[in-house]
């Protein structure tokens, strides 16, 4: 359906639910408006001498005619320049008839209107009458609103009591809106036949029963407390509500809700109004889903990806986050359909949009915006490169062939992808852009995609080439161990060794961890890293063993991603296949494992020392953990970051920090390590501070483990020389 036809479909449901709660409102009202038409004939016919009043535009008396004076038996002088709320017969009867035919009339702006209604009017002498009134609008010469003429003439009483009664009922039972009438207590003591046939409910079985016989159970303790406040004569109330019908059938009305007063103003009854508002809702909904949904898939459409791309830009400018727009076109579905017959090419295009969807998050948003091309929105992603892993992923899935109504089809795709805030900050922008990079994507003779920014695809495109070089290293035995000692600063012996993890590239050489760690740590890579380094080194550890060395404990580093539940089990079964003892491996940590110091994270930890195993905290106070948790966690060892250690002695600060933490571990009786250590200076204040071990380029850089090997072998010590 065109956009036009579900907006026209859309405008139709909504003035049907419009016209559905006009109805409820008026029911009431339409009591009076049948009296008044079953007597018109005879009141028509009746003398009365006719008063005239002339109101300005905020309802103040400008002129009040001899026949006003007869009627009220106020003078002019004693009404003109009062409001004329005080001839009501009732204070809160402000909002009758006349007054809303006369705010209808201004807002039409139509030349001249005049109506005729029946109301109650107050007397100076208290009396209550009824009064026939006729109005009209004044304009003056260049046709402006500037007041209105209101005739008025009495008549008589409508019905006899009896006959208004019985009137009353009629039009009550005859109603095709539900009536349920209780009392001051809240029981039931009237329904009419439109309430038996939506719920199901007779009379004898309703009568002396509370509402909550209809109480569906959906609705939280602040609705229910409106809806009762209503019941106590809070005032009127107006809503929808999810009702349940006898046979447990639960579905949506529409309600009034009014109470009775006696002349004492105590409630006396409450009487709520409703209808089954359950067409309406079907056809709201399904009028819904055609607007905002592909007919073929299933899947968002272009018109709800922008509603709900918006919302997330606006929430992007607040937070300053990031986010990207993808369009992924896809080709030889025309070919596929022509040979195949269409149903085939759309059987195609639901199962691609499937594995789209399961290969995606659950927070994006994955739309069909053309016959062959798809958008997706990552409403969050915390670097931009991120877009580019989510597009190799989408198109990795239609790398081989699907099938589809006993076909194996193959498809090729491109994409495009436009990030924001950089390339645009509105949804129409970056679907365009997006599109503009999918069309350059296909181009090339390979699936692919683009950014649209040159710079982003160079970028991207330097991220996706590391990773896949590093799956290769991993294969092609580039890696490597080297070990960075620690030393003693009490008898400058090697006490243990660092493993850290070299990458000796084909072509460009040794290639710095700072560079392709973080790239394996946001595609996943990290974990088969961090499992080839735990081996790597126990079989280097069960090497030394084997040639009859005694090795210090030799520390490997952990990744977050690594700390799951499991991970004592993998180090166990690596221990075991190397016969390695757990005492000779220590594991290293970082501040961010620690951060909300979960419980699992602790059990963790604790299995791994219950195994006989160390764990040291590395770059310590370069996080966010509190100090509070610290004492929680089973860690034998801290290790002072490097950038603390660069400026000591000369550096107040960093004095001071380092000062604090040696304290503190030593009060919490951890061995203190630190790092990055690289001139005399450094060494003796740590050591004067009381640090038990040192590790940098003032005894030795990281080595390889033949070179580790001899300086062991040699008993290579650290110098403390004169001080």
């Amino acid at each position: 359906m065109h956009e036009a036809a579900i907006a026209r479909c859309l405008a139709l449901s909504r003035q049907a639910r419009e016209q559905q709660g006009e109805a409820l409102a008026s029911t009431l009202a339409s009591l009076d408006a049948a009296l008044a038409e079953a007597q018109a004939a005879h009141l028509a016919a009746l003398p009365a001498p006719d008063a005239l009043l002339e109101l300005d535009l905020a309802g103040y008396l400008t002129g009040w005619n001899a026949g006003a004076e007869q009627l009220f038996g106020y003078s002019a002088q004693e009404a003109l320049g009062q409001h004329v709320l005080f001839l009501y017969a009732d204070e809160d009867e402000g909002g009758d008839i006349a007054e809303l035919f006369f705010q209808q009339a201004q807002e039409q702006g139509q030349p001249q209107m005049s109506g005729v209604t029946e109301v109650r009017r107050r007397t100076k002498s208290g009396d209550i009458v009824w009064v026939r009134l006729a109005l009209s609008l004044r304009r003056d010469e260049g046709g402006d609103t500037i007041g209105m003429l209101v005739r008025l003439h009495t008549v008589q009483e409508p019905l006899a009591e009896a006959d208004k009664l019985q009137l009353h009922a009629r039009i009550i039972e005859d109603s095709d809106q539900g009536v349920l009438i209780t009392d001051a207590n809240e029981r039931i003591v009237s329904i009419n036949g439109a309430f038996t046939r939506i719920t199901g409910y007779l009379p004898e079985e309703t009568i002396g029963s509370t509402p909550d016989l209809l109480r569906s159970g959906v609705h939280d303790a602040d609705f229910r407390a409106q809806v009762r406040a209503a019941m106590r004569g809070s005032g009127p109330w107006r809503g929808e509500i999810i009702g349940k019908r006898k046979n447990g059938e639960l579905f949506p009305q529409s309600v009034t809700i009014s109470a009775v007063r006696d002349h004492a103003g105590q409630i006396t009854h409450t009487f709520s109004l409703f209808s089954d508002i359950s067409v309406h809702k079907d056809a709201e909904a399904r009028m819904q889903r055609m607007a905002n949904y592909d007919s073929l898939t299933g899947l968002p459409n272009q018109c709800l990806l922008s509603q709900l791309l918006d919302q997330a830009l606006t929430e992007a400018r607040r937070t300053g986050e990031h986010g990207a727009v993808m369009v992924v076109e896809i080709s030889r579905l025309g070919a596929i359909s022509d040979t195949l017959g269409h149903d085939i090419g759309n059987a195609l295009l639901c199962e691609i949009g499937r594995q789209f969807r399961q290969a995606l998050r659950d927070p994006d948003v994955l739309a069909r915006i053309d016959g062959n091309k798809f958008a997706i929105a990552l409403l969050q992603i915390e670097k931009r490169e991120h877009a580019a892993i989510v597009a190799q992923k989408l198109l990795s899935t239609l790398s081989t062939p699907l099938a589809v109504g006993g076909h194996s089809l193959q498809v090729g795709a491109s994409a495009g992808i436009a990030v924001y805030p950089e390339d645009g900050s509105d949804s129409p922008s970056l679907i365009h852009f997006a599109e503009v990079a999918a069309a350059r994507a296909a181009k090339n003779l390979e699936p692919s995609f683009l950014f649209y920014s040159e710079e982003m695809n160079q970028r991207a495109k330097e991220h996706l080439r590391m990773e896949t070089e590093l799956r290769s290293a991993l294969a092609l035995d580039q890696l490597e161990l080297y070990y960075q000692p620690k030393v003693s600063l009490r008898s400058g012996r090697i006490v243990g060794a660092e493993a850290l993890l070299r990458w000796r590239h084909p072509v460009r050489g040794m290639v710095s961890p700072g560079v392709f760690i973080p790239v394996a740590e946001e595609t996943g890579l990290i974990l088969d890293l961090g499992n080839w380094v735990l081996e790597e080194a126990c079989r280097q550890v069960r090497a030394w063993k084997d040639a009859n060395l005694m090795m210090p404990p030799i520390a490997v580093n952990l990744s977050a991603r690594q700390f799951d539940t499991q991970l004592p089990a993998r180090i166990t079964a690596v221990l075991a296949r190397h016969d390695v003892l757990p005492e000779q491996i220590m594991l290293e940590i970082t501040e961010s494992l620690l951060v909300g110091g979960s419980d699992n994270v602790i059990g963790i930890m604790n299995a791994l020392v219950a195994m006989g195993m160390a764990l040291a905290l590395d770059d310590f106070g370069t996080g966010y953990s509190s100090l509070a948790y610290l004492k929680k966690f089973p860690i034998s060892t801290l290790k002072i970051d490097r950038s603390f250690v660069t400026g000591l002695p000369h550096e107040e600060n960093d004095c001071a920090i380092a000062r604090a933490i040696v304290t503190m571990a030593q009060q919490l009786r951890q061995e203190i390590v630190a790092e990055g250590v690289e001139t005399p200076e450094q060494m003796a204040f740590l050591r004067e501070l009381g640090c038990d071990q040192l590790q940098g380029y003032l005894f030795s850089q990281p080595v390889s483990a033949a070179e580790f090997e001899s300086m062991l072998k040699e008993g290579r010590r650290l110098s403390f020389g004169s001080r």
